[in-house]
């Protein structure tokens, strides 16, 4: 059996599954969201390791009521991306909270980066925008706002990464300081050509080199377990990526032109373009796919996100209390046959691809006496649809491709409105795995290719199964007049001094 841990911002879900790729056991737990100022998101680091270790003891309670013993080959690790956390060497403990990738406090510092022109040199060395989205300026910050720390960094005395680092240095009993290429492709201080930290961009964002952690192939063992709590000690580590290559290899996406769009927190298309970093012009990122092994060369992907996908339909929940649980939305987006003019732009955290405006903010419009609550709700979901759109449109264009179909997953795939919408507005057939939860599955892969649990990706292509397509039932002139709607709320939400759509 191979146990995958899916570290993901709102919580944490562990499963465990076989060689045919059936889920054995699954647990998830959420955990709190800290939101300290306008526009700052923040986790608990101790928090996130409750949940992971809880959902480790969970599942393997699962397999045992089950009637099955664990016997676990090896450990998989997927994560929330561009997350921060810092801490100390000696003991463990984290310095502050962690500094999460919706996070929009550096956006001031951001900006001076863009007026000094430094946006093309840093896109052609790391595939990415300046935006506060990335780790780098959020490491800048701790550094310059926690007191002491960048003493304590420049001796030696911190330790830092994304969450995949922090969790391999928990469950290694500190022993293991390493990231993967795919992680360390969206801190923005990594080469994505060489596969090594920059210099230059160390330099820029005042990170000392050695707060860093050593970047390592995606498949491939990083370390052993030592003192986890549920855990034998010795057990390999030997899957690691970040969420959404994750899930672009549980998709079994090995081909270059092939593409998938998970529906979580966020909304987030990769499509594979092969050992080609293709740099883009339109506001899409370049980014690491993953490296399998040692001499296995570096695997590329044009990527585009928006920030707000699944978290729109939990603002809906918890804030305007709407509904009380996520799964509601799409029976109550059925009670109207449509939206009726109103718009739902959901820049809740700015705009992403191809946008890039940390600034904006959201904003509903179109309300009429008439307006009600499913109207509201039924605009979420087509916006989580057309905000997709966008970004392939334009990553079509830029790898100078058209998509024959989007392979789907993720928690909001299950809504089969959202699902036809995104068919509908797209104009591409989608298709809805068996397993829908692959970005667990991607880091199982991954970390059973690592210790020859399977032998290649021809063997992994066999297990990956359609449940479900969603055929293109719109118009294109329909398809045009919508856009275009959509398009008008958009430039309303963006900064004033930026460019209309």
């Amino acid at each position: 059996m191979i146990l995958s841990i899916d570290q993901g911002t709102t919580g944490t879900t562990v499963t465990v599954i076989d060689a045919k790729g059936k889920v054995l056991a699954k647990v998830n737990e959420e955990f709190e969201q800290l939101y300290p100022k306008p526009g700052w998101v923040e986790h608990n680091p101790e928090a996130i390791w409750r949940s992971v270790l809880s959902c480790i003891k969970r599942s393997l309670k699962q397999l045992e009521e089950g009637g099955r013993r664990p016997e676990i080959a090896a450990i998989g690790i997927t994560n929330q991306r561009e997350t921060v956390v810092m801490w100390e060497r000696e003991s463990g403990r984290a310095i502050a909270n962690a500094i999460v990738w919706q996070c929009r406090r550096t956006a001031d510092f951001c900006d001076r980066l863009k007026k000094k022109k430094l946006g093309p040199m840093i896109a052609k060395r790391t595939g990415l925008v300046i935006d506060p989205y990335f780790s780098a300026s959020k490491i800048r910050w701790l550094l310059e706002n926690i007191p002491g720390a960048k003493k304590r960094a420049q001796a030696g005395e911190l330790a830092a990464g994304t969450v995949d680092t922090f969790l391999l240095w928990r469950l290694s009993g500190g022993l293991c300081h390493k990231t993967d290429v795919s992680n360390a492709s969206r801190t923005q201080l990594m080469n994505i050509h060489k596969g090594n930290w920059d210099d230059e961009l160390l330099k820029l964002f005042s990170v000392p080199r050695e707060l860093l952690p050593e970047i390592s192939p995606s498949s491939g063992v990083f370390a052993v377990t030592k003192d986890v709590p549920g855990l034998p000690d010795g057990l390999p580590i030997a899957g690691v990526a970040g969420d959404q290559q994750a899930a672009l290899f549980g998709q079994t996406c090995f081909r270059p032109g092939s593409a998938k769009c998970t529906f979580g927190t966020g909304s987030f298309i990769l499509l594979n373009t092969g050992t080609k970093a293709a740099l883009s012009k339109k506001g899409i990122l370049t980014t690491v796919a993953w490296q399998l092994g040692q001499a296995g060369k570096l695997t590329y992907a044009l990527e585009g996100g928006a920030f707000i996908c699944g978290a729109a339909v939990q603002w809906l929940r918890d804030e305007l209390g709407f509904i009380k649980e996520s799964r509601e939305v799409e029976e109550l987006a059925l009670q109207v046959a449509d939206s009726a003019g109103v718009e739902f732009v959901p820049a809740l955290a700015g705009l992403g691809a191809p946008y890039w405006d940390p600034h904006a903010r959201g904003l509903i419009t179109g309300l009429t006496r008439g307006s009600n609550r499913a109207h509201i709700a039924r605009a979420t979901l087509e916006a989580m649809a057309l905000q997709n759109v966008d970004i392939l449109t334009a990553m079509q264009a830029e790898a100078k491709t058209r998509l024959r179909s989007l392979r789907v997953d993720g928690g909001a795939v299950s809504n089969n409105l959202l699902m036809q919408l995104q068919a509908d507005y797209l104009g591409v057939e989608i298709e809805r795995p068996q397993m829908v939860e692959t970005t667990a599955l991607g880091a199982a892969y991954l970390a059973g290719l690592g210790v020859g649990f399977w032998s290649d990706l021809k063997e992994l292509e066999k297990i990956w199964q359609v449940e479900s397509r969603f055929k293109v039932g719109m118009k294109p002139a329909q398809r045009k007049k919508r856009l275009g709607l959509w398009h008008e709320a958009v430039a309303r939400t963006l900064f004033p001094n930026r460019p209309r759509f």
